[in-house]
């Protein structure tokens, strides 16, 4: 894959090392690919926090409003929002001391992911880890 941001050793290295991922639009919605996403994440051991204006408890996790309002530290953050929104979140992950940023399939910020990178995050962009988990997840 020539995109920097599919990588498979930067996409190992954030499935490996990422305990807690904020997820960016996760909600009590059932339809959503963040929910789906979200729980397979926790089935993988990973600590899931919802971060969507709504701060609603998911998957047993309380939720809150932004990523700055969570009170201990993130290591991922996960992005389910449009490319022309994602950048922002980047942004605010260097900002909280995230260790990484991934973009969800299809969200797309070539800037962020320059600006991420040049804070010192592993980024990934247009990936699901639900889908590079069985290639690149923690054996």
């Amino acid at each position: 894959m020539s995109e920097p941001w599919g990588d498979p050793e930067k996409i190992r290295r954030v499935l490996a090392s990422g305990d807690t991922w904020a997820v960016v639009g996760l909600s009590n919605a059932p339809s959503r690919a963040a929910y789906g996403v979200a729980r397979f994440l926790q089935q993988c051991g990973k600590r899931v926090v919802p971060v969507h204006p709504a701060a609603e408890t998911v998957h047993g996790e309380p939720g809150y409003a932004s990523l700055a309002d969570i009170p201990f530290p993130v290591d991922v953050v996960d992005v389910f929002r449009r490319s022309e929104a994602a950048g922002e979140f980047a942004d605010q992950a260097v900002a909280i001391g995230a260790k990484a940023v991934w973009f969800q399939l299809d969200v797309v910020d070539e800037a962020a992911y320059e600006r991420a990178t040049a804070a010192g995050l592993d980024v990934v962009m247009d990936r699901c880890p639900a889908i590079e988990w069985p290639a690149h997840g923690p054996r």
